[in-house]
């Protein structure tokens, strides 16, 4: 049966001098009738790293070529090959451990140049301050990596401040504590601490570093007013002036919670004033938080606490709370006029009586200074005023539809001075009331009905208008006089017109019907108007026909038969008239013919030339001359007329 080698882990030491160190020598166990060639391969022989190992191929010695590093590589793991000349692999390959052996040659070191901690004044001895580390490149499993930390030296800060021992680190864990009484943050503000570290356990290659410790700040220290008395001034009706300030020491760290200061006011019941700190100087800012009335109050007292917004430690000497007193004096100023009132709100009826007290006692001066009044804006001069009392009276009276007047309200200012000169002006808003003080007109005041009360156009539609505004004016209330409601009736359509009607038909022409229309307002308000109604025969539109048969229908004119009569007469009086003129015109004409007429001639072409010609445009026959046979058949026909 095959065997393969079995070759034990080789150790080397790191760092050896003695390079080509034979390691071991493998040979094969099989007689070969040739030559054998041993052949390596891996990590060190033709890996990386390359060239540490090396075999000699006819003896089978493998050798070191260089020192080893243990920290770079460890171990090695290689093949070692049995060949013959051609090649052939006479056995199979066997396997070489190579392990490097540690020495101690590197030296620990801090993990940190400086580390940094801090501990708490008056700490008792044992309190926890930091930790510090270092790290070792050797191999951890031997004592070349063992590490064993200690101080080597200890500096106050300031120099000298503190002489003895304050710290101790574990020389295991590196943790640094503190080892006596004493730290005050007054007195040593922190310490600086030469560190050293070795391997071998305190035995071999050390390694120095520093640790930085501050002594952090407690609240063992109260702030405190100095001085604990003020007297400061203040100016009236300012709000958020600042007054003045005052000053406190705490010889806790400065700018930190344990110093800040957090004041406080007792005896403020009104809440005038604030007190705030300044963060920069620490000191408390007075200010005003409601404007000071020198005539209400002109002095006030006031007594201040401070504390810090940290509590207060328990290793503090003194927990007594600080108080300061604050004498404050208000400065009397020349202040500006008060209007009681802004806007000034009046209301009136518009129809106020010139000299109506409107209002009185407007303003006020905080001095008691004598003050002055005027209207700074009046557009319709409707005000006066009062220059020393300021009682507002009207002038005259309103006018509702001025322009100015806009929803009712009319604008206006006044303006008041003190002693000083100091003034101040406010608007006023009266309101005026509107009043009832114009009664509705009717309108239309005449129209035309139908005779027949079934026409739909037997009614005159009414309305009135009233310059009053509302609630003076409609709805309207129409009714007839007494008298008339037995033909006439009038009823109501709406709040704004009504319909006029007769009851009955009635003769056509013309009717004076008196009406009565109110308004709504108060007091109510209502006049007579006299509508001219004409009754008369409609079409089947509901129109009138035509205006004669309501004047012949009338029962006011003359009857229909005297009316014919007179008609009669006046055509024949004219008939008579007309008969007259040409029976003169036929007398004269004869007269003429025969020689003896106004108008004589020698011809009868010279008596026509005498005659005048018509238009003949036309191109109508020549004018006949008027002869007797024609004056006697012009007058049989008016005969004839006439006796018609």
């Amino acid at each position: 049966m095959k065997r393969d080698w079995i070759i034990p882990q080789i150790r080397v030491s790191e760092n050896s001098k003695q390079v080509p160190e034979d390691l071991v020598q493998i040979k094969s166990d099989k007689i070969f009738t040739g030559e054998v060639i041993y052949k390596l391969e891996g990590p060190g022989v033709d890996q990386e790293p390359k060239n540490l190992f090396e075999i000699d191929d006819k003896t089978g010695w493998i050798r070191s070529k260089r020192p080893l590093d243990r920290e770079k590589h460890s171990s090695f793991t290689l093949k070692a090959f049995a060949l013959s000349p051609s090649g052939e692999r006479l056995e199979n390959p066997t396997t070489i451990e190579i392990v490097v052996l540690d020495q101690n040659d590197n030296r620990p070191a801090f993990t940190q140049s400086q580390f940094v901690g801090s501990v708490s004044e008056f700490s008792v001895p044992g309190t926890s301050v930091m930790s510090v580390s270092a790290t070792d490149v050797d191999d951890p499993m031997t004592e070349n990596s063992a590490l064993s930390y200690s101080i080597i030296g200890q500096e106050s800060i300031p120099t000298n401040a503190v002489t003895k021992v304050m710290f101790g680190i574990n020389n295991q864990t590196g943790s640094i504590y503190t080892r006596d009484v004493g730290l005050d943050r007054e007195v040593v503000k922190g310490f600086r601490l030469k560190l050293q570290v070795a391997d071998m356990g305190g035995m071999g290659l050390t390694s120095e570093g520093v640790a930085i410790i501050h002594v952090s700040d407690i609240n063992n220290h109260v702030p405190e007013f100095t001085p604990a008395t003020y007297s400061m001034t203040a100016l009236e009706n300012r709000k958020g002036y600042e007054i003045g300030r005052v000053n406190v020491t705490d010889r806790d760290d400065r700018g930190t919670r344990n110093w800040e200061a957090k004041y406080s006011i007792l005896n403020d019941p009104g809440a005038n004033f604030a007190i705030s700190t300044d963060p920069a100087t620490n000191q408390g800012v007075i200010t005003t938080v409601k404007p000071l009335d020198y005539e209400v109050q002109n002095e006030y007292f006031l007594i201040l606490t401070v504390e810090n917004p940290n509590p207060l430690s328990s290793k503090a000497t003194n927990f007594r709370l600080s108080t300061a007193t604050v004498m404050i004096t208000v400065v009397n100023e020349n202040e500006a006029p008060y209007f009681r009132e802004d806007p000034i709100k009046i209301e009136v009826p518009e129809s106020v009586l010139p000299g109506t007290l409107l209002k009185s006692n407007i303003a006020f001066d905080p001095d008691n200074s004598d003050l002055r009044y005027e209207i700074s804006r009046d557009p319709e001069r409707w005000l006066d005023i009062n220059r020393q009392t300021g009682d507002i009276t009207a002038k005259r009276s309103f006018n509702m539809r001025s322009p100015h007047v806009k929803n009712n309200i009319y604008s206006a200012a006044v303006k008041v001075t003190d002693a000083g000169g100091v003034s101040v002006v406010a608007t006023m808003a009266i309101t005026l009331r509107e009043i009832n003080d114009f009664p509705p007109q009717l309108f239309p005041l005449s129209g035309s009905v139908c005779r027949d009360t079934s026409s739909p156009s037997s009614g005159l539609i009414l309305t009135a208008v009233d310059e009053d505004l509302p609630p003076q004016a409609a709805p309207f209330v129409f009714e007839l006089t007494d008298g008339l409601s037995v033909n006439w009736t009038i009823f109501q359509v709406n709040g704004t017109h009504a319909v006029l009607r007769p009851l009955m038909e009635l003769e056509a022409g013309e009717y004076a019907i008196t009406v009565l229309v109110s308004d709504s307002g108060s007091p109510i308000l209502s006049a007579y108007a006299q509508v001219n109604v004409t009754v008369c025969l409609c079409d089947s539109f509901g129109d009138c026909r035509s205006e004669a048969g309501a004047i012949l229908g009338s029962t006011v004119g003359i009857s229909f038969i005297a009316l014919i009569v007179i008609m009669a007469s006046i055509a024949l009086l004219l008939l008579l008239l007309l008969l007259a003129v040409a029976l003169t015109s036929c007398g004269r004409r004869h007269h003429i013919r025969k020689g003896t007429g106004l108008l004589t001639g020698e011809s009868e072409d010279d008596v026509r030339d005498n005659v005048f010609n018509y238009d003949e445009q036309g191109g109508g026959e020549e004018d006949e001359p008027i002869t007797a046979d024609n004056c006697t058949s012009l007058s049989l026909i008016l005969l004839e007329v006439s006796s018609c």
